[in-house]
């Protein structure tokens, strides 16, 4: 479903590592590895980052649940879940990572795709859209940007969707 992405090319000449991992085989069926790493590689383009390591991992709701739970304390599913690899204290403090690659270590994204197609279809925007949508989200909190609410005038979210705008993910 990623596949046919419709972006506006950025140059992507970026000496990045992203892992991408599945709970289940069928999930790489609806965000294929090679379009979610494109997808990442830009907006870390768009955001003119280099250099860095991170994985996104595509998981059932029981397993997103469970980390909702022991690391928000939140009940149930939740659509994205970022592990901040160590303390960054802003979105242009980055820390050198001493990995012999010179890789600065982002963390982790935690994506549920279910949850995903459930807000997809309550917001009424494509699914592939709002899979994006998560990615760009996931990538901007590893690079230390951050939220306290969900509403649209959160500085976060109006470049989440920018973002999504100019990568022509809308």
């Amino acid at each position: 479903m990623l596949h046919s992405l419709h972006a506006r090319h950025i140059a992507i000449s970026m000496n990045c590592s992203i892992d991408v991992e599945y709970e289940e085989p069928s999930y790489a069926e609806v965000a294929d590895e090679p379009s979610v790493r494109q997808w990442v590689e830009q907006v870390l383009a768009y955001q003119k980052i280099d250099g860095v390591e991170l994985s996104v991992s595509f998981v059932s709701e029981a397993s997103i649940a469970t980390l909702n739970k022991e690391w928000r304390g939140k009940e149930g599913p939740t659509d994205i879940l970022s592990f901040v690899q160590s303390d960054v204290r802003s979105a242009t403090d980055f820390w050198p990572s001493g990995d012999d690659d010179g890789l600065r270590v982002l963390g982790d994204m935690v994506i549920c795709l279910s949850v995903a197609k459930t807000n997809s279809e309550e917001f009424s925007v494509p699914f592939a859209q709002e899979i994006r949508r998560l990615l760009i989200h996931g990538t901007l909190h590893l690079l230390g940007y951050d939220h306290a609410t969900n509403g649209a005038e959160e500085p976060m979210l109006e470049l989440q969707e920018r973002i999504l705008a100019d990568l022509g993910g809308k």
